[in-house]
């Protein structure tokens, strides 16, 4: 599945809000897979200095990752299409 980078502005958020953000968008897109629309939440990437924070999600389109995002009542300022490259798969 093509994978997409959501960008949110979390002004005054604690690493514990992040972490609970977190665990709803893992319930939502286990929920969501479950009802048959395949999206999963994979990790995010917090920058408290910045109020920045990027998750990456799988997902068969942007669509389906707003709306993850949306049903776990979630910021999104910008989704993109993105590439993650392992340390594993570099050979």
């Amino acid at each position: 599945m093509p994978q997409y980078v959501v960008e949110r502005h979390l002004p005054n958020f604690t690493g514990e809000q992040v972490a609970a953000a977190a665990k709803r968008a893992k319930q939502t897109t286990f929920e969501m897979t479950r009802e048959g629309t395949p999206v999963r939440y994979m990790r995010s990437i917090f920058i408290p200095g910045e109020d920045k924070c990027y998750c990456l999600f799988e997902g068969e389109n942007p669509d389906s990752v707003l709306l993850a995002n949306q049903r776990a009542e979630l910021p999104v300022e910008s989704i993109s299409e993105a590439l993650s490259i392992t340390t594993e798969e570099i050979t």
